[in-house]
């Protein structure tokens, strides 16, 4: 019998969950309306539509913002006793949903929960006049989840349920594109099955590793995965935390999140030097990098297009790959409680995460974890 694989027949494997992107984040959080405001304003998001009570939602109220590809649902309860309030009790203000972007919703479920997936959301399609969305959807670390959404076949301005948001008040862009990617944080010992989750169930694949000799200081370590779907549109860090003297970043997020969840997610942009200005003049605070970093760094990450000053000046991190350099630079938690944050990030050719930054990086979130009593 012969047994070889074609490169057609590995495709056909492998691509059983073919991804189109990141269709929209959804954040619980405990006031909407004002997290709406937040980061239109700071941020520089457009209204697009609103579900609640007025089109027929009782439980809970929803509001869309967007800028360019990148969406951002904000969710509200409004009453106690049901799953939102009680998420939102457990872990603050957080992400929910990753929701990704698919050709086929009910394919997308039945390929996923065959390999092991747990049920979340069976293929379930909305329809108004603007014609119909099919939604599905897995569990995947704490409680946050996978939504699979089909909407070829819709053209409303986002989804059946919600009517146009239309505002006069709508700041301008900070050009913020889509997202990059989005980081998870699990518990001790849990990065490894939650790769396998991703390898088996999803069929994504470990691009890239770091241990703790990677991405550690003096008090303190973390491990990370780096699992990308086949086209490398949709790609999902994911930290543990590792030993150390003192407690982790991840640890201190475990802690105050309450379990797993998202770290952070990542935002593309075509100038970080505009954005990282026009955010930092909104009121949005980064972590401060100190000024030796800067001293060293083009002899480690070789020329750049970029003035070394801008950079310096506002605390963005450089790193190269053998695919050409990145420039990132990470928010202070947008929340009272240490948890989720952003990334801005630019790539100028480099497909990795920064390897090089690590070290700079975290003594600069072990600093603001130190100020807070959490080190």
């Amino acid at each position: 019998m012969n047994t070889t694989v074609t490169d057609k027949q590995k495709k056909t494997q492998t691509d059983f969950l073919p991804l189109q992107g990141t269709d929209y984040v959804e954040f619980y959080v405990g006031n909407a309306k004002q997290a709406a405001h937040f980061y239109k304003t700071a941020f520089g998001f457009q209204s697009l539509a609103y579900a609640g009570p007025e089109t027929g939602m009782k439980d809970k109220v929803s509001y869309v913002i967007r800028q360019n590809k990148l969406t951002f649902v904000l969710t509200t309860p409004l009453r106690a006793g049901n799953p939102i309030a009680d998420h939102i009790y457990k872990h603050g203000d957080g992400v929910k949903v990753i929701a990704l972007k698919v050709e086929g919703a009910t394919s997308a479920f039945e390929e996923t929960t065959k390999r092991g997936g747990k049920s979340y959301m069976e293929p379930t399609t909305l329809k108004d006049d603007n014609g119909e969305v099919v939604i599905s959807g897995i569990h995947t670390y704490g409680d946050t989840v996978h939504l699979f959404i089909e909407r070829k076949n819709y053209n409303g301005v986002f989804m059946p349920g919600f009517r146009e948001w239309k505002t006069n008040y709508n700041p301008t862009s900070t050009g913020l594109l889509y997202v990059d990617h989005c980081v998870g944080n699990v518990g001790w010992n849990q990065m490894n099955p939650w790769v396998k989750f991703y390898e088996e169930v999803m069929g994504f694949r470990n691009i890239l590793s770091f241990d703790d000799k990677d991405i550690s200081t003096e008090y303190s370590a973390l491990m990370s995965k780096v699992m990308s779907n086949g086209n490398g549109f949709v790609k999902f860090p994911i930290n543990e935390p590792a030993e150390g003297k003192k407690k982790s970043q991840v640890e201190e997020y475990l802690d105050f999140y309450n379990g797993e969840g998202v770290q952070h997610v990542a935002i593309a942009t075509a100038d970080i030097v505009a954005t990282v200005r026009e955010l930092q003049k909104r009121g949005i605070e980064f972590l401060n990098i100190p000024s030796s970093y800067y001293e060293t760094v083009l002899e480690r990450v070789g020329k750049i297009d970029e003035d070394l000053q801008p950079l310096q000046e506002l605390g963005i991190l450089i790193d190269r790959d053998d695919e050409g350099y990145l420039l990132q630079i990470f928010s202070k938690p947008l929340e009272d409680r240490p948890t989720l944050f952003f990334e801005i990030i630019q790539r100028k050719g480099a497909k990795s995460f920064g390897k090089g930054n690590f070290k700079a990086l975290f003594e600069a979130l072990e600093r603001e974890q130190d100020a807070r009593g959490n080190l």
